[in-house]
């Protein structure tokens, strides 16, 4: 695959520099390959350290901007006056005409004070701006590739029961096993991920020149997930025992319809613990909330007080938040079961 422009300046300007290291870190070779990324390790670590260092310096700027004495926006915050003052200097300009000074801050009130820049919000800002963000956006580049693996490894987990039956049914009509890869590359918008896997076989037999089980041994090494690699390791030694694949593959779809099963037993278990939850949480709860915060609202004393605006902000806030929040969870699960 051809790199991209920033793929390019990212290998020109550090990629020499850590290629030694990077193709020796074995683990993320296997990442890339994996999570088929389709770059060199030296690429990906000099691109993670570049988008770093860019981040860290718009955090740097951010903070510059903040913090530059006179004009920064810090600054220029503390130079306005506080408006917890101005009812008291307005009273006494009025009171006080023969003592006003045009030169001073508000005729010279004696009451004169500026904003002050809370401390919490300036150690917030370094600490976001100055070790969160570049540390986050290091280890999130990072970490892309064993993420990428994981989410490709996922998606190939959901397929290969579907796919492991279209072998059965190519076996059983008594295609070969190039021809099964090959229908299998074909369909990648039925079976996904595992169909990249499958191409990948097919071209190293028809254009690489290797033989059927080294091949599949090859592909056992690129396999994002351990079903995959279960897969080509038994298929390898069905084939080098002299087996009937037909069989093998027979087995291996019932086996592997049986863990789908499973899996969508225990999706539909956590969806159904979550609409009970629901009632509880979102449809019950409120009710009784309602009802309890107008009581507090009408007879609230120095003992509890509750004021108007509390109560909307819980009604028309708070309230609303729980419902997207379900919402977003049944969105996030169903988005896993995805195809």
């Amino acid at each position: 695959m051809e790199l991209t422009l920033w793929q390019q300046f990212c290998n020109r300007l550090l990629g020499r520099m850590f290629k030694k290291r990077a193709r020796a870190n074995k683990e993320l070779s296997d990442n890339l390959i994996k999570g088929k990324m389709d770059v060199m390790p030296e690429v990906y670590i000099a691109q993670n350290i570049l988008i770093t260092l860019a981040v860290t310096a718009i955090c740097a700027l951010v903070l510059l901007a903040a913090f530059m004495p006179e004009i920064g926006a810090i600054a220029l915050y503390e130079g306005l006056m506080d408006p917890a003052i101005d009812d008291i200097c307005f009273e006494w300009t009025y009171w006080n005409k023969d003592l006003l000074d045009p030169t001073l801050p508000y005729d010279g009130c004696p009451y004169y004070r500026t904003r002050t820049f809370p401390v919490l919000g300036k150690a917030a800002l370094v600490g976001v701006f100055g070790v969160i963000g570049p540390f986050v956006t290091w280890k999130m580049a990072s970490g892309s590739a064993a993420s990428a693996a994981k989410a490709r490894g996922d998606m190939i987990e959901k397929y290969l029961p579907y796919a492991a039956s279209y072998t059965a049914a190519m076996s059983a009509a008594n295609a070969t096993p190039a021809k099964i890869f090959r229908s299998l590359a074909m369909n990648k918008d039925i079976y996904g991920d595992v169909a990249d896997d499958a191409a990948m076989i097919y071209r190293d037999i028809t254009l690489m020149g290797y033989d059927l089980i080294t091949a599949i041994k090859m592909a056992v090494d690129r396999a994002a997930s351990p079903w995959l690699t279960e897969f080509f390791q038994g298929m390898t030694g069905t084939l080098t025992a002299g087996g009937q694949l037909k069989l093998y593959f027979l087995n291996r779809a019932e086996h592997y319809m049986r863990e789908n099963r499973t899996r969508l037993h225990s999706f539909l278990e956590s969806i159904a613990l979550l609409a009970e939850s629901y009632i509880v949480v979102a449809v019950a709860m409120p009710l009784f909330l309602i009802v309890m915060l107008v009581i507090m609202f009408w007879v609230s004393g120095s003992g509890a007080q509750m004021s108007e605006g509390m109560l909307y902000g819980i009604v028309l806030g708070f309230i609303p938040l729980i419902h997207v929040a379900y919402a977003f969870l049944v969105w996030s699960s169903s988005k896993e079961q995805e195809m």
